[in-house]
């Protein structure tokens, strides 16, 4: 940019492991999006993860930065693919999160639903 402001960083990968999505939203370096349904949502997610299920999207689409790297998760990976494939044709800086939430589990990431208690992934 011309006005001083630095570069943000965006990754040059599409796909990313859950623990790399964890050190980077962990550290405050990108913006986790949700895409999984409602009731996947409630039951468990990643903590400061943003929830737009896929369904809802197109018109929620002012509501995604663009001068963040996106790290889109879903219950299995299959979901945020598509998503990060859409958004990376629309110029978003956008990586799937390979394996989805059960990757994130599985990596040692927490699971939460709204009130703080622990949650699951469904």
């Amino acid at each position: 940019m011309s006005d001083g402001v630095p570069q943000q960083r965006f990754l040059s990968e599409d796909e990313v492991s859950a623990a790399r999505a964890r050190e980077l939203t962990e550290a405050g370096g990108a913006w986790l999006l949700d895409v999984r349904e409602d009731f996947e949502w409630e039951a468990g997610h990643a903590p400061g993860a943003h929830h737009i299920p896929l369904g809802e999207l197109g018109a929620r689409q002012h509501e995604l930065p663009e001068d963040r790297q996106l790290l889109v998760i879903c219950r299995s990976g299959a979901r945020s693919r598509m998503v990060t494939d859409a958004l990376t044709e629309a110029n978003y800086p956008a990586a799937n999160v390979a394996g989805g939430m059960g990757a994130w589990q599985a990596s040692g990431g927490p699971v939460l639903r709204d009130d703080g208690t622990p949650g699951a992934i469904v």
